[in-house]
Order: C-alpha cells, then sequence, then structure tokens
C-alpha cells in the first residue's frame, strides 16, 4: 500500500474557481479591462496565481485593442512583452488583496473529499498538499475546510520555491515524511500536475472531475470520481 500520497488543491481537493475568477476580474474591472467567464478562467488556472493574472492581463487587453499580436485560433492573447510586470505586479497586488477578503465565499470541498482524506488517515496513510496556489492561501483554505486531517506538508507557492512542475515541492514533501519515491503517489487535475509527479519520479492519479479534461488528461490514469479513488488509493 501507498505510503504517503501528495495532493493538488484547486481542482483536486477543492473547487475555488469561482472566487478566483471573481478576484481577477475584481483587478481587471478597476482597470477598465474587459472581464472573463467561469469557464474562460478554468483554462487559465494552474500556473500560480501571477501567471493567472498575467494571462487574463493579456486576453482582456488583446480584446480591447484588437492587437495585431492576438492569436484567434484558439484563444486571443497577446505576446508577453506587451503586458508590463509593473502592470502585472500591481494588478496581482489587487487581487491577492480582495482574494484574501473573499478566499471562501463559494469555494468548497468536491463531493465526498473529506470523509477520503478521514480515511486514508485512518489507514496510516501520510498526507500532504503540494500546490502552486500562494502559500497564505493554501494553508488557509487547508485549516478552514479540513481540520482534522494531520498533513505531514501544507506547501504552496513561495518566495525561492520554483512552481510545478518542478521536481523540488515532491522532494521536499518526500524528505518531510521520510518516505522513499516508490512509495509515493500524486493526485491532481492537470497535466502539470502529472508532469510534476513524473518529474518528482513517484505515481500519479488524474481525477477528472478538476479543471481539465478527460481529453487534456489522456495518457495518464485517470479516474472519474471520488469513489473510484478511493478504490485505488486503498487497494
Amino acid at each position: 500500500m501507498i505510503k504517503l500520497i501528495l495532493f493538488d488543491l484547486d481542482g483536486t481537493l477543492i473547487d475555488s474557481l469561482e472566487d478566483l475568477a471573481e478576484a481577477v476580474n475584481h483587478a481587471l474591472g478597476l482597470r477598465g479591462l474587459p472581464l472573463h467567464s467561469v469557464a474562460e478562467y478554468r483554462r487559465m488556472v494552474g500556473h500560480g496565481v501571477r501567471n493567472l493574472v498575467k494571462q487574463a492581463l493579456e486576453t482582456s487587453i488583446c480584446h480591447t485593442e484588437r492587437s495585431p499580436f492576438c492569436h484567434t485560433e484558439r484563444s486571443e492573447r497577446i505576446s508577453s512583452d506587451q503586458v508590463s510586470d509593473a502592470l502585472i505586479d500591481s494588478a496581482l497586488s489587487d487581487f491577492k488583496a480582495y482574494y484574501q477578503a473573499h478566499i471562501d465565499v463559494h469555494t468548497r470541498p468536491y463531493p465526498g473529499i473529506p470523509e477520503l482524506l478521514t480515511d486514508l488517515q485512518a489507514h496510516g496513510i501520510q498526507l500532504a498538499v503540494a500546490s502552486n496556489k500562494f502559500q497564505e492561501g493554501t494553508e488557509y483554505l487547508i485549516q478552514r475546510f479540513f481540520p482534522g486531517i494531520r498533513f505531514v506538508a501544507i506547501l504552496g507557492n513561495r518566495p525561492g520555491a520554483p512552481l510545478k512542475p518542478d521536481p523540488e515541492i515532491v522532494q521536499e514533501v518526500l524528505r518531510k515524511a521520510k518516505v522513499q519515491p516508490a512509495d509515493a503517489l500524486l493526485v491532481g487535475d492537470s497535466p502539470t500536475d502529472m508532469k510534476t509527479a513524473a518529474n518528482g519520479g513517484i505515481e500519479s492519479i488524474a481525477v477528472t472531475w478538476g479543471y481539465r479534461t478527460a481529453e487534456e488528461l489522456a495518457g495518464h490514469h485517470q479516474v472519474n470520481n471520488v469513489e473510484e479513488l478511493r478504490n485505488q488509493l486503498l487497494k
């Protein structure tokens, strides 16, 4: 049996998309830029909040200016050099202020997840969180929704720490848990999570209830609901 399970947070343990979307739209609205739908944000999340804000800005400015740099085949975005670091940093600051004040308005665990974590803990499996969400938000949401779970590590995006799919986050959790890679597994909802596991030398399971489609997760071991995941993790 697996001794350690690393869970992604957004799109795996919790559905936080609506709160993230409202916070980014708040930052865009302050700048008079077009807003995006929750469905549009589904394609943007997963790479850290700075990248989320950057992509939202690029798309909005593209819509506003009808820039020749837009790529119209799939998503209307402008080249990265059209959005300055100063603009991204300013919008990110407004996003964080709003998001931290409204972080759990709509956000909830996916049905069955709290019970799954409780069962895994009861079986003696060590649990950890490996997220690209900023550290303070990661810690708050875990404590808010899973207060009875003793995570061996709760790791988000921290200054100086690389984002997934860099394997450093996997290696840090393995050290904290004192577990070998062969005895660990990562559960996530995105190709980035699957690549993180591969880079860290551990197995992975992709859940299809999150922010990426089954087609985007093709080629990876997939589960479609929490009961399937439970059966895989406790077999």
